[in-house]
């Protein structure tokens, strides 16, 4: 009796003190979110009052020592709408590129995954060295940092004459090698014997292709366009680089060089920003979590 009592108190303590550490992580980082969200709330001159020295700039342009401790403020002294009143009514260049956001990354999702889908159904369905060697350079492009790749992009969209254009942000995030490579190991792990069987059937490349390796796929599919959006949308460099024009830049870039006068805007901004990857990863959840639970349409 002592003993399944002891039992039970190690295994009940275990888990209060887990649950407690992740409780104290989630709120460490729901923190950010909160502040953002509260402090859009607040009028401009109470934002300028709390976080106006932290922004403030030298006649020269450098940074002003901020003398005296900033003080995070979670609960605004008046509720104010007028930052999102600015933003959707009053400044339609913030909307603009939010709208720019939209036009670079719903394109670069779609065909990313078109091209990696027939790429990865060709890697792993047929055999060859030349074969192990395109996919074996796939995965140095994929483990290199964007920004060693950044120069070498300009180059050659300059020398295709698209810098300046869409086209210069497309066409790198289309033909990127991240969802070739995850869905080439997803669709290597599907068994030999469906792939036999359909054969077995009568049933043609296009046919394996379409109806039985996309269906088997449909989770890891969900869970890289949901990767691959979250990682374009926010997107600095690229457009910082290759797109001189700032009225083509998307809403990423003014979110990351914020200046003392628009601290205010910025935080409404920034929730409005928010408010597609979360929609995109609550609609999504269930299939990124199938993306990872299940490989190759067994559950592993």
């Amino acid at each position: 009796m002592k003993k399944s009592f002891r039992k039970w108190c190690k295994e009940n303590i275990v888990l209060i003190l887990g649950t407690a550490i992740a409780l104290f992580f989630a709120v460490l980082f729901l923190l950010p979110i909160v502040l953002t969200f509260t402090n859009s709330l607040m009028s401009s001159s109470e934002i300028a009052a709390n976080y106006g020295a932290v922004f403030a700039t030298t006649d020269t342009g450098g940074k002003v020592f901020v003398s005296r401790t900033v003080t995070l403020k979670f609960i605004p002294d008046m509720v104010s709408f007028s930052q999102y009143f600015t933003v959707l009514l009053k400044s339609p260049e913030y909307l603009f590129k939010f709208w720019n956001s939209v036009i670079y990354v719903v394109p670069i999702v779609v065909f990313q995954l078109t091209v990696a889908t027939l790429a990865a159904y060709g890697f792993s369905r047929f055999t060859g060295r030349v074969k192990e060697i395109i996919f074996f350079a796939y995965i140095i492009l994929m483990l290199m940092p964007y920004q060693v790749t950044l120069v070498p992009n300009f180059l050659v969209s300059r020398f295709l004459h698209i810098v300046d254009t869409r086209w210069a942000i497309w066409l790198p995030g289309i033909f990127s090698p991240f969802a070739v490579y995850l869905l080439t190991k997803f669709m290597r792990r599907i068994p030999s014997s469906v792939i036999e069987a359909a054969q077995i059937d009568g049933a043609n490349e296009w046919m394996i292709f379409s109806r039985i390796c996309l269906p088997l796929c449909r989770g890891a599919i969900g869970s890289i366009a949901i990767l691959v959006f979250i990682d374009y949308w926010n997107m600095v460099e690229q457009p910082l680089i290759l797109l001189a024009d700032e009225e083509m830049h998307p809403l990423s870039v003014f979110l990351s060089k914020i200046n003392a006068g628009e601290i205010s805007l910025a935080f409404a901004v920034a929730v409005i920003y928010m408010i597609p990857p979360l929609l995109i990863f609550l609609y999504g959840e269930d299939n990124l979590v199938e993306g990872i639970s299940f490989q190759g349409g067994v559950k592993s």
